[in-house]
């Protein structure tokens, strides 16, 4: 069976986006862009919020097109195009570039998603893995923590009344001071 992966970068002092919904502070050089583009090209599918999903097709589908692109941002605007994207969406009723839109995260669908064959579902948007870690659906957390401290802004994690038990399954640090922390599920969520 497929696993969730929630993959995200936050400050160190836990904010995925400063309190404008700034990310100018994510330090992606180019080895940590190779090393994103190497874990997400084996991945099944993208699955994201609105914001998330606006966010990166406002950019991504043209980025190799500017002469100024890097290789390994035109590398990954290609991964992106051709990946299939799932976007949780109340509002759109649909979205281009291999993208299909639900409505609703409901479980059922989820492990449905999950049962297919393929890679791995990587999962990306703060209120999107609020809603699957409160079904009890991330199977993996890898979390980039950027060397920075905002001071405010918003959390990854908002407080809940669950407790997710998780073991660490790897870490690796980056010439520009980002650390990644990998975690895996090792039961499932319980009351707190």
């Amino acid at each position: 069976m497929r696993k969730i992966i929630l993959s995200m970068s936050v400050s160190l002092d836990g904010y995925f986006e400063g309190p404008n919904r700034e990310i100018d502070w994510h330090q992606v050089d180019d080895e940590l862009h190779r090393y994103f583009n190497e874990h997400l090209a084996a991945m099944g599918a993208f699955l994201s919020g609105r914001v998330t999903h606006e966010l990166m097709a406002d950019f991504w589908p043209t980025a190799d097109a500017d002469p100024s692109c890097t290789e390994t941002m035109a590398e990954f605007a290609a991964i992106w195009r051709e990946m299939p994207k799932i976007v949780f969406s109340r509002t759109l009723t649909s979205a281009d570039w291999n993208t299909t839109v639900l409505n609703e995260v409901e479980v059922d669908t989820i492990m449905a998603l999950k049962a297919q064959p393929g890679g791995d579902l990587v999962l990306s948007g703060a209120d999107l893995a609020e809603t699957f870690r409160r079904h009890d659906l991330i199977d993996e957390y890898q979390i980039y923590v950027h060397p920075v401290l905002l001071g405010q802004g918003r959390p990854l994690f908002r407080p809940s009344d669950t407790t997710t038990a998780l073991e660490l399954a790897g870490t690796r640090a980056f010439g520009n001071g980002v650390a990644l922390l990998h975690y895996r599920r090792s039961g499932s969520a319980v009351p707190g």
